[in-house]
C-alpha cells in the first residue's frame, strides 16, 4: 500500500494562482527545469506532516480548527523571486512574498500544534514562498539575474483559511484539499 504524505498550507487564490502560471509560460521555454508545477498546486506551506495515519488525520483537525480560530484573515503581497540549492543548478525556483507578521505567527501556531500532536517537522527556519519549478536540467548554469530581467509578478490578496492538504504523486495536479480551515479571529 501507497503512503501518501499531508501538508498545512497558506491557499493561493484563483487569480494569482492564473497570475504566476502566465508568469511561468512566458519563460518556461528559457529556463529548463525537469518539472513545472501545476497551476492548482500553488500554495505556501506552513508545516509538512509527512505520512499520517487515518486515526491522527482527525486530531489534526481538530486542532487546526483551535488554531485557525485565534487568527485573524489578513493580505499577502508577492515580491521577488528566488530559489533554493545550489546557485548554478538550483532545485527549486520560487514565488516569495512580502513580510507579514501575521503569517509568522499562523505558521509558529501551527508548527507547535503539529509537535504538541506528536509530528516530527522541519527544522529549518520558515521561508515562505510558492514553488514554481523543481530541478534545473539546463547545460549552462542558471542564472537567477536573467530571470529577474522579466517583468516581475504583482500581486497582493486575502487570506481567508489554511487548508490540510493530501499529496497524489500519481495524479495531476497531485495535491487534494482534504479540510479547510477559516481564519476567525479579530
Amino acid at each position: 500500500m501507497k503512503q501518501t504524505h499531508y501538508f498545512i498550507a497558506v491557499p493561493i487564490v484563483a487569480a494569482v494562482k492564473k497570475q504566476i502560471a502566465q508568469w511561468k509560460e512566458q519563460i518556461v521555454s528559457s529556463f529548463p527545469f525537469r518539472t513545472w508545477v501545476h497551476e492548482e498546486d500553488y500554495h505556501i506551506t506552513l508545516a509538512f506532516l509527512g505520512h499520517v495515519p487515518a486515526t491522527k488525520v482527525e486530531e489534526v483537525r481538530e486542532k487546526m480548527i483551535e488554531v485557525a480560530a485565534r487568527h485573524a484573515p489578513f493580505s499577502l503581497s508577492l515580491s521577488e523571486i528566488h530559489t533554493f540549492g545550489d546557485r548554478t543548478a538550483p532545485r527549486i525556483l520560487w514565488q516569495g512574498v512580502e513580510k507579514e507578521e501575521k503569517l509568522w505567527a499562523l505558521q509558529r501556531d501551527v508548527h507547535t500544534a503539529c509537535i504538541d500532536i506528536g509530528f516530527s517537522l522541519d527544522k529549518r527556519p520558515f521561508t515562505p514562498h510558492i514553488t514554481i519549478a523543481r530541478k534545473w536540467q539546463g547545460n549552462e548554469a542558471f542564472r537567477l539575474e536573467a530571470l529577474k530581467q522579466k517583468p516581475r509578478i504583482a500581486a497582493t490578496f486575502s487570506v481567508h483559511d489554511i487548508v490540510l492538504y493530501q499529496t497524489h504523486l500519481d495524479r495531476t495536479p497531485k495535491y487534494e484539499e482534504i479540510a479547510s480551515f477559516p481564519l476567525l479571529g479579530k
